[in-house]
């Protein structure tokens, strides 16, 4: 979404003419889900996607109709033989579309706002109205919330109704969008942040995947001729220096995951021995079970509390049968997003 808004906004200081659609509601098989969006310029261009095939090409249309009055709208869409009978893709589902042409009228503080939300990692919802009501707020309007509940934002003038009354679940308790009484609510949950350290082969390629699959990711190597920016295009940032003194250095928080891949065994125990002190909420190490093994033993001797080593996930990995350097990676990446999600579904049920 990001990457929607930022061409958004930059499409708007150049008075280029765009649309902005979401996927507000989905049931059944879709090809994307609620929270997805995609930017359309008057050229038939875009930025992002909301999953491709037939009915995309008709929300590109309908967008293209809308940009010409300059009018919102949410459209539904149901993908049975209308939307998906040329290429097959068949889902069976429905989807509620938000559609809304972006002109010097629109309330692009809105989007100002939403994009720093998204800059800052902490979390949003966004809560958008889908059915007219007794308050006469018209469907498409939205308000977007801050990770604390706080209202930041809205597209509308209408005020949101019984703010006070708890009608907003409070993020944290919100992993997923729901639906509830005419209302939309898409969350953004806060960003999790990945450490990797070592900046070889493996540590290169699960930067390039965690990054693409949501984590914000730094990487950690004492060597400058691998651990730069060039070399690693996808981190967020690349830090360089001895692992004792750089993870000595850290702060590490709840969401903070961390992996070692590093280029030796030495450089494996001395991370670990670091690392397990600051109890990152996932930590997980690379290897066979035999040097794993080793590892602990000197660990142990050392003063680290056998308990401590068990929240370690060592080998890590999904058992996928990987043995080149992408699927290694993507066997870590796969266990990354797993846990991450095992997180929210506990958050959901409360535990």
């Amino acid at each position: 979404m990001r990457d929607v808004i930022e061409a958004l906004l930059s499409a708007h200081r150049s008075q280029r003419p765009v649309v902005f659609t979401a996927l507000i509601e989905t049931r059944g098989s879709t090809p994307q889900k609620a929270g997805a969006t995609m930017l359309i310029y008057e050229d038939g261009q875009q930025v992002g996607t909301l999953g491709g095939g037939c009915v995309e090409a008709e929300v590109k249309r309908r967008a293209l109709e809308c940009l010409a009055t300059s009018q919102r709208q949410l459209e539904t869409f149901q993908l049975d033989h209308d939307y998906g009978w040329d290429d097959g893709l068949i889902c069976g589902g429905r989807m509620i579309t938000l559609i809304d042409p972006v002109s010097s009228h629109s309330y692009v503080s809105y989007y100002e706002a939403l994009l720093k939300q998204i800059e800052s990692g902490e979390g949003l919802t966004q809560v958008v109205r889908i059915e007219e009501n007794g308050a006469n707020i018209p469907p498409g309007s939205r308000y977007l919330f801050n990770h604390n509940n706080n209202l930041i934002a809205q597209t509308d003038d209408h005020d949101f109704p019984d703010f006070n009354s708890g009608l907003i679940p409070e993020l944290h308790s919100l992993p997923r969008p729901k639906m509830s009484q005419g209302w939309a609510y898409l969350p953004t949950l806060p960003k999790f942040e990945l450490f990797i350290f070592g900046a070889g082969h493996v540590g290169k390629k699960v930067c390039e995947f965690a990054s693409q699959t949501g984590f914000e990711v730094t990487v950690v190597d004492d060597r400058e001729v691998h651990c730069n920016r060039e070399n690693l295009p996808y981190a967020k940032q690349c830090l360089v220096g001895d692992f004792d003194e750089v993870i000595d250095s850290m702060n590490l928080g709840p969401r903070s995951f961390c992996i070692i891949v590093t280029r030796g065994h030495n450089h494996d125990e001395e991370a670990l021995f670091h690392l397990i002190q600051k109890r990152p909420c996932y930590l997980g190490m690379i290897g066979s079970k035999r040097k794993i093994r080793l590892i602990f033993d000197d660990l142990i001797a050392q003063g680290i509390e056998p308990g401590e080593l068990e929240r370690v996930h060592a080998p890590i990995g999904l058992k996928i049968g990987s043995q080149t350097v992408p699927e290694i990676a993507i066997s870590i990446v796969a266990e990354l997003i797993s846990f991450r999600s095992e997180m929210a579904l506990k958050v959901e049920s409360g535990k």
